[in-house]
């Protein structure tokens, strides 16, 4: 099943950034000021399709963009990394990611004989500040009196990398909506979403409801005190907002409480499944108790508590799975 403050990280992040104004607000403010300068922000449009690994999927996420840049066609790769972990080799994965990126170009455009620049940004929402290099050539083992031989023969880009732990709140740049929503990532890994920082009135009211709302979304799916969450709520001065919020607080626990019900309910069926295997055949084998237990499904629930009643063994019951 998925993290709940996983699907969280993801659906806010995008639902603030694949609008190309909180984009061009947060990249205008970060890039070299000569290539800012270069960019047709008000042609920054969002392209379609993600390009992360399978594997990393859980922890990063993607947002492709073309801009003309200098008066030509190129594309800004923002990478969204909300892992804990550090990741040496990130370049490399960039590069693939990147070639990705041209190789499908080339699909839609086989006659193509140039390739648009692709200009990488990486967001980190770590609180550990990476010291990591962002240039792919540091990641090449050769040897050093050989570097000015070598190079011509082998890949050279960098990437632009924005670590929320190196920022504090109130110099994240960008538009109100984008601030509001990095003080809100980068609140999340440091315990701070109660802090004053986002509960800042004079910058509530500068970002739109819908943004607010994912916000305190976002807020009430981490593992917060919950009556502390309400006095926040309950302080805020404008009398608009702060009734919209408590209605959303309510219907999310109210939701919040119907989720726990319905796993519940799930994770009564699988014990009941564990249980009847066990009954007839003895202990049940680890593989096959967390294949159980990784079913969330109702419907594959009841039909197999209906296979461990009826079948003849352990390998009977699996072919089900």
């Amino acid at each position: 099943m998925e993290d709940p403050i996983h699907e969280s990280h993801d659906k806010l992040f995008k639902a603030a950034f694949s609008l190309p104004e909180h984009t061009a607000g947060l990249l205008r403010e970060s890039l070299p000021p000569p290539i800012a300068a270069a960019v047709d922000w008000p042609n920054l449009q969002l392209r379609s399709g993600s390009f992360v690994d399978s594997q990393y999927a859980r922890s990063h996420t993607d947002l492709l963009f073309s801009a003309p840049i200098g008066g030509r066609d190129s594309l800004i790769y923002i990478l969204f990394e909300h892992q804990s972990s550090r990741d040496a080799l990130l370049p490399l994965r960039l590069l693939r990611y990147m070639n990705r990126i041209w190789e499908d170009l080339l699909k839609t455009s086989p006659t193509r004989t140039k390739l648009p620049a692709i200009l990488p940004v990486v967001l980190s929402q770590n609180t550990i500040v990476s010291d990591l290099s962002t240039q792919f050539s540091d990641l090449l083992d050769f040897p050093a009196d050989l570097d000015d031989e070598l190079r011509p023969f082998l890949p050279q880009f960098s990437y632009l990398h924005l670590q929320l732990a190196l920022m504090d709140y109130e110099a994240i740049p960008g538009t109100a909506t984008g601030q509001y929503v990095l003080r809100a990532m980068k609140a999340e890994r440091l315990g701070d979403l109660l802090a004053d920082v986002l509960w800042d009135n004079a910058l509530i009211l500068q970002v739109p409801s819908e943004f607010f709302h994912l916000v305190l979304r976002y807020i009430l799916s981490a593992d917060i005190d919950k009556n502390a969450f309400e006095d926040r709520v309950s302080a805020i001065p404008d009398l608009e907002t702060r009734s919209k919020a408590m209605t959303l607080a309510q219907r999310y626990h109210q939701e919040g409480r119907q989720e726990g019900r319905q796993e519940g309910r799930q994770e009564s069926r699988q014990e009941d499944i564990l249980r009847a295997l066990e009954i007839r055949f003895g202990a049940v084998p680890t593989g096959l108790r967390e294949a159980v237990l990784t079913i969330q499904d109702w419907d594959r629930l009841d039909r197999l508590f209906q296979q461990a009643i009826t079948s003849g063994s352990f390998e009977d019951f699996a072919r089900f799975l």
